[in-house]
């Protein structure tokens, strides 16, 4: 069997941060299961785990509350522990806690129903809930308490302890464009090349594009070049790490120039050579390279 690499059981207080809990971890690649029922765990401990976008076998996440069916808490406890001691797999439990005014307020200002207390008020479903899961709360090796946690800053707890290295590396995508044709819509940064002299004013150049050698060194050749796209690749060095950190899955980096051709196509190569340098994976799309070239987008060069 291909078992998951790591069983994590997250369960706690309703209102406690279990589904931020569990998105966040969805976020970093892990597989998840909520509200299982219990008389299904070890089925779905006998099945094949799923490998994340890297090929590695992705850790579990099996969310488990008070309104799970079959729950019991000194049973979930049992249970875990006999399939410990079997050592089939490496499993750990997380429990939220809260407390109970701190709930009752995240109720109060949700104006949702406590689900131990549909026609109660939510204080008592909260007491009766801290009563159910007192044996698993007791049991549970690792425990956060939220009550001053924001989302964010639980999310940002979560990832920090349980990220793992390959398996939740963001998606980077790097795109040239022509101003001309409009800004992309979905791009998080922008690098505009149009400061770089432009090969469509060279006549044996204007045919071709950013791939093409002799373009690319006439791009090159301009004195601010080097000095530029270097400085930023230094920048993309230092935030792709941040962005990782702060659980960004996508990152588009946009590079213009006017017609979308020529300048922004030979930098989006080179970016894209120094990120795999770098041990990230970025795509490459060329938005407008296969548009016609224009004078009248292009405009016309200082001096003529």
């Amino acid at each position: 069997m291909n078992a998951p690499s790591e069983i994590l059981l997250v369960t706690g207080m309703s209102g406690a941060g279990k589904s931020t809990v569990l998105k966040t971890l969805e976020d970093l690649g892990w597989e998840v299961v909520d509200n299982l029922p219990l008389s299904l765990l070890d089925r779905l401990l006998h099945t094949d785990a799923s490998p994340g976008r890297s090929g590695l076998t992705r850790p579990l996440a099996i969310g488990i509350g008070a309104m799970t069916r079959d729950f019991d808490a000194a049973a979930i406890a049992s249970q875990i522990d006999r399939l410990r001691e079997a050592g089939r797999q490496e499993i750990d439990t997380l429990f939220l806690d809260c407390g109970s005014e701190e709930l009752a307020r995240r109720y109060d200002e949700t104006r949702r129903r406590h689900p131990l207390a549909l026609d109660r008020p939510a204080r008592e479903g909260i007491a009766q809930e801290r009563e159910l899961l007192e044996p698993l709360r007791r049991w549970a090796p690792h425990l956060i308490d939220t009550s001053h946690y924001s989302s964010a800053e639980l999310a940002q707890q979560i990832r920090r302890t349980f990220a793992q290295p390959g398996l939740s590396e963001p998606a980077v995508s790097i795109m040239s464009f022509g101003f001309s044709r409009g800004l992309p819509t979905d791009a998080d940064l922008v690098f505009d090349m149009r400061f770089l002299r432009n090969p469509h004013w060279v006549p044996h150049l204007r045919p071709g594009t950013g791939k093409d050698a002799a373009v690319a060194a006439y791009i090159a050749d301009d004195p601010a070049y080097e000095a530029a796209v270097s400085r930023i690749e230094d920048l993309l060095m230092l935030l792709l790490p941040r962005y990782r950190a702060e659980g960004k899955s996508y990152i588009t980096i946009a590079v213009g120039c006017t017609g979308g051709r020529h300048r922004s196509v030979h930098v989006a190569e080179r970016i894209a050579a120094r990120l795999r340098n770098a041990a990230f994976s970025p795509t490459v799309t060329h938005r407008d390279l296969a548009a016609a070239p224009q004078e009248r987008l292009e405009g016309r060069p200082d001096g003529q």
